[in-house]
């Protein structure tokens, strides 16, 4: 193997995960390249010591820039606040270093377009981390529908709900201020990207975004709380997506249905070992949906267990990811979501804030 050196810029939630993925991918995937933890990049020397001690990184620093122009870090991963993305993605890329930036690409679609100009104008690898499409349910899922067992689709539903800030008591935080910090800007890019992935482009929308809870503590909150979009594909199906952060009971509630002439598959992220199955075939007294457990079948499942239904969990989508970003780098080829997925997925969220404010349906290209 080949060593690489793995610079990540944050050290907290995300940048904790992909600590945790570099440090374990190469044992569990067997890639050609090996991760060597070069150097971490925290808000203060203090933190960035602290996360250095505890995640094996070499070297630490409170300045990003450090660590994009250090000649050992070789790969740069972006887990920083949404609106550090661009420079420093764009600085990285100045130094033809390979980038994986944590969803969404930019804090706005003008920044994604900056960023996916820089990345291909590199030549670098580059892929953005949409995690929850990459278990191997949600893998399976893709195949299921490419392979025309489902028939002809006609629709998707698709949701990304969680219950964060269903209490209307809860006191403002950096997530209620700015729109990149949103729901429309945190939980539908996911949602946005899983359904592209299994439907294919949105050309078309009508979307509802507002804010239900406008005070908390005394504090106005600037962004969203929960969003809706009626959606048209490109391959003609009907389409639904809803997404919050109010939605009460609902803890990983990355679900979608998708439904066809020949069969229909459900999923929901509260399960993320199991995928439900309906085919239209054989006596209709036998016909129903059955619960599939994901195994050592299923796409990306056995490098981690070879029992079937003893299941996979949130790290190992961030593994999965880790093994996709190397893999890029040694193949020199681009490996799905890169920078383009998630300028796309930008236009999308734009065209959907626009389609709010004028209560209309909008086409998505012209964004």
């Amino acid at each position: 193997m080949t060593d690489i050196g793995i610079g990540i810029v944050g050290g907290g939630y995300m940048g904790k995960a992909h600590a945790v993925a570099f440090s374990s991918v190469a044992a569990l995937f067997g890639t050609s390249l090996r991760p060597r933890l070069e150097m971490v990049c925290a808000s203060s020397p203090a933190s960035a010591e602290r996360y250095r001690a505890t995640y094996g990184f070499h070297r630490a620093t409170d300045d990003w820039r450090v660590l994009v122009e250090d000649p050992k870090v070789e790969a740069v991963i972006i887990a920083s606040p949404q609106e550090t993305h661009c420079d420093i993605a764009v600085a990285a890329f100045s130094k033809n270093k390979h980038v994986m930036c944590e969803k969404p690409l930019g804090a706005s679609l003008t920044e994604s377009r900056i960023m996916l100009a820089a990345a291909e104008a590199s030549g670098a690898a580059h892929m953005v981390g949409f995690n929850y499409i990459r278990t191997p349910a949600s893998q399976y899922a893709y195949e299921l529908i490419r392979s025309g067992r489902l028939g002809d689709i006609t629709y998707f539903r698709g949701e990304h709900t969680e219950d964060f800030y269903a209490d209307p008591d809860a006191p403002a935080t950096w997530r209620t201020n700015g729109m990149a910090n949103g729901t429309m800007g945190d939980l539908a890019p996911h949602m946005i990207n899983g359904a592209r992935r299994l439907m294919g482009p949105i050309v078309a929308l009508n979307a509802v975004v507002e804010t239900v809870h406008t005070d908390r503590g005394g504090v106005p909150v600037t962004n969203d709380d929960q969003a809706q979009m009626m959606v048209r594909f490109e391959n003609g199906a009907q389409g639904h997506i809803h997404v919050s952060r109010i939605a009460t009971g609902r803890k990983m509630g990355y679900a979608y249905e998708v439904h066809g002439t020949k069969g229909a598959i459900r999923f929901d992220g509260e399960d993320q070992n199991a995928i439900h199955l309906y085919l239209r075939d054989g006596p209709e007294a036998e016909q129903g949906f059955r619960k599939i457990l994901t195994g050592p079948a299923h796409p990306d499942y056995l490098p981690f267990c070879q029992g079937p239904g003893h299941g996979t969990g949130y790290q190992d989508q961030i593994i999965i990811e880790a093994h996709d970003f190397l893999k890029a780098i040694s193949d020199k080829t681009p490996v799905w979501p890169t920078f383009a997925e998630g300028m796309e997925v930008n236009r999308v969220v734009a065209a959907a804030l626009d389609s709010s404010t004028k209560k209309a349906w909008v086409n998505v290209a012209d964004y």
